[in-house]
């Protein structure tokens, strides 16, 4: 993790996927705002006080998270000149967040590891098994020890795209800005799977 001090009210950290499994967070919890990740923010700002003396307390905050394309975390925070009451000793913590949102055209899922992906297959076959079929355009990779599912126009309706989407968001997290992800993956990854990620998982290790 890297700290910078950008004013005298606003900070930024750049982390990355080692930071935040260091304290057990995937990217689906981070970008969801977990409990985790909130008692991850308070003991980011603790070490910004203790590093660069960016006192928060008796401050409201406004938080603005960014994922990038090549798997960094950029939290800016800025620090807002209004005092709260002292006798508070939590930190008021807002967070601005760009929302990831899935696309038929193309989408790409981290998994951590190869059996979660497994597990997911295995379910989306129980609970939608009209499902993995339909995604003859969709393949696999491995990057810096994740899973990366890359799934390209999925022909299925919006309800089924709908469930789809609720159903995978359980076992892994959406990767923003794909198109510039899956140049990566093409020039770094490793190709496990080259199509019909889902069947072909279902057909091999269910």
């Amino acid at each position: 993790m890297r700290i910078e001090k950008i004013s005298d009210n606003k900070i930024r950290f750049i982390l990355n996927m080692e930071d935040l499994e260091e304290k057990n967070i995937d990217f689906h919890s981070f970008m969801a705002n977990s409990i985790e990740t909130q008692d991850l923010f308070l003991d980011m700002l603790d070490k910004a006080e203790e590093e660069i003396g960016f006192k928060t307390e008796n401050y409201k905050l406004m938080i603005e998270a960014i994922a990038t394309s090549d798997g960094k975390f950029i939290l800016t925070v800025t620090r807002i000149a209004e005092e709260v009451d002292k006798k508070t000793t939590k930190k008021n913590v807002s967070v601005k967040r760009k929302n990831v949102v899935p696309s038929k055209l193309l989408s790409i899922y981290q998994f951590k590891s190869f059996d979660d992906f497994s597990e997911f297959c295995t379910y989306i076959d129980n609970i939608l098994p009209s499902i993995p079929n339909k995604f003859k355009n969709s393949s696999l990779y491995l990057y810096n020890s994740s899973y990366y599912l890359v799934l390209k126009n999925m022909r299925i309706t919006i309800a089924d795209f709908k469930n789809f989407c609720n159903a995978i968001c359980e076992f892994a997290g959406l990767v923003s800005t794909p198109s510039l992800f899956e140049r990566k993956l093409e020039e770094y990854g490793k190709l496990i799977i080259k199509e019909q990620a889902i069947s072909t998982s279902l057909k091999y290790f269910k």
